[in-house]
């Protein structure tokens, strides 16, 4: 346990060389395919909330919250909002942790997602793009394309399951509040988990 958080941490510290989307300003625009061959892009959701969240199912961090159906809840919820949840992975294609576009989407299917849909960026462009450090990491996006939120899901940095209980759901919050059409009481935490798996030539 300990070292999963040291290496939580130096995922932390070790990825200040990625780009960062800055809250509160507009959201970097991308266009991604999904694990059916798809192009989506977050033009296509003008006008709605959007909900990005970086996944890596061999990633203990996201095991947890999805092992406890923690994710899942939380998607959920956002999307019977009317809230669009896009899940990316940006592991590489030569990582071990790396699922090819059908082995996500079962994935996936086997966690039970409500995930509006699950994007593929092996070559890392959106994860850099928006600074995505760990998996998971969240950000929302409000209906005029502006970033929100940007951080962890909780306030809890840990792998252990039994830690989401006593846990603060940063981002059911700060969705909340959006909603409400509230200013977001924290809009910038600390995201923890696994090193998002970037190709070198990402």
């Amino acid at each position: 346990m300990k070292q999963l958080l040291v290496a939580s941490l130096l995922a932390w510290v070790s990825s200040t060389a990625l780009a960062n989307a800055t809250v509160g300003q507009p959201a970097p625009h991308f266009s991604a395919t999904d694990t059916s061959g798809k192009t989506v892009s977050l033009a296509d959701f003008k006008g709605k909330h959007v909900v990005l969240e970086w996944v890596n199912p061999g990633c203990p961090y996201v095991v947890k919250h999805y092992g406890a159906a923690n994710m899942q809840g939380t998607q959920k919820e956002a999307t019977a909002k009317g809230v669009v949840w896009l899940a990316l992975n940006s592991t590489s294609a030569d990582h071990g942790d790396y699922r090819p576009p059908a082995a996500m989407a079962q994935w996936m299917q086997s966690q039970k997602a409500a995930a509006t849909a699950t994007l593929m960026d092996a070559d890392g462009k959106v994860g850099r793009a928006f600074g995505a450090r760990t998996t998971p990491h969240l950000y929302i996006i409000d209906p005029k394309g502006v970033l929100v939120y940007a951080g962890g899901i909780d306030n809890k940095a840990t792998a252990n399951p039994a830690d989401i209980a006593t846990a603060t759901n940063h981002v059911k919050v700060a969705l909340n509040e959006a909603l409400a059409g509230k200013p977001i009481s924290q809009a910038t935490t600390r995201p923890y988990g696994c090193s998002v798996k970037y190709g070198n030539g990402a």
